[in-house]
């Protein structure tokens, strides 16, 4: 099953955050698809409802991911 994950981090934080990703990708075994990624391009402030700063980093990822087989047993009463 196709799933998305969003990792945000500000520029100067670059470098954890590619350990952070691959880290995620190492632990949950989902297979990566795609990934985009974009630095925001407005200097200082985004504003009062902004959550982004100027230099903050959004990365996507587009996984697979393989769901738990449902048990072959039947419910025990």
């Amino acid at each position: 099953m196709q799933q998305v994950k969003i990792f945000k981090s500000i520029e100067s934080e670059r470098e954890e955050l590619e350990k952070e990703i691959n880290r995620w990708i190492r632990r949950s075994g989902a297979r990566v698809i795609s990934i985009t990624g974009n630095i925001s391009n407005h200097g200082g402030s985004g504003g009062p409802l902004s959550s982004f700063s100027g230099s903050d980093i959004l990365i996507m990822l587009l996984v697979d991911v393989d769901l738990p087989k449902p048990s072959a047993e039947p419910p025990r009463s």
